[in-house]
């Protein structure tokens, strides 16, 4: 039920055009979900059917290249998560999402949101400055990989979140990055150095 509440104040004050009448439509279909450390809540393959709102928590997701785990995004506290791909088009994911650490999570189905949107121009609202904040990201991370090197990578996740460094795993800080872990190593060591 605190998952419940914390969705709502996030949604108040991040979304003040949202009403009444606009979330007392919705909470009737959130589910609150407990998620223990290292279980999915989307496998790859499988079409994502659920967003869910993250209360406490974090996750990774992550795709295969060659047989080797290749992290993509890390969701934690107050952000909304999906593979977004896979969860507007309905169709099967590329990517899984997994807890690195004990959750909880607030979930709600794609035909709740597409009837939200059906009801009420405000959710509709909402969808579009998701898409466009889930566009910026995108096209924010697509940045970093053509005109950063790994180091300035490195240090701009370090001012961007200082806070991910200490509860997610440096090897899977390294993938996100676009590199191993001992470059990873290397740059921090060099880093602490200077």
């Amino acid at each position: 039920m605190i998952g419940l509440l914390q969705l709502k104040s996030w949604l108040n004050s991040h979304y003040e055009f949202l009403t009444e009448e606009d979330l007392d439509f919705f909470k009737p279909h959130l589910i609150e979900k407990s998620v223990g450390k290292d279980a999915y809540l989307l496998t790859e393959g499988y079409c994502c059917r659920e967003m869910s709102f993250v209360v406490s928590g974090v996750f990774r997701m992550f795709y295969l290249s060659d047989g080797k785990e290749i992290n993509a995004h890390f969701f934690k506290e107050n952000d909304f998560m999906a593979e977004y791909c896979s969860f507007l088009n309905q169709r099967p994911s590329r990517y899984s999402i997994q807890a690195l650490e004990r959750s909880v999570v607030v979930t709600f189905s794609h035909e709740v949101l597409l009837d939200a949107y059906n009801r009420s121009k405000n959710w509709e609202r909402l969808g579009r400055l998701m898409a466009e904040q889930f566009s910026g990201l995108v096209s924010d991370r697509m940045e970093k990989f053509l005109f950063m090197d790994g180091k300035e990578r490195y240090l701009s996740l370090m001012q961007d979140d200082p806070a991910i460094f200490d509860r997610v795993p440096l090897y899977h800080l390294a993938s996100y990055l676009g590199m191993e872990r001992e470059s990873l190593s290397r740059i921090r060591n060099r880093i602490s150095r200077s």
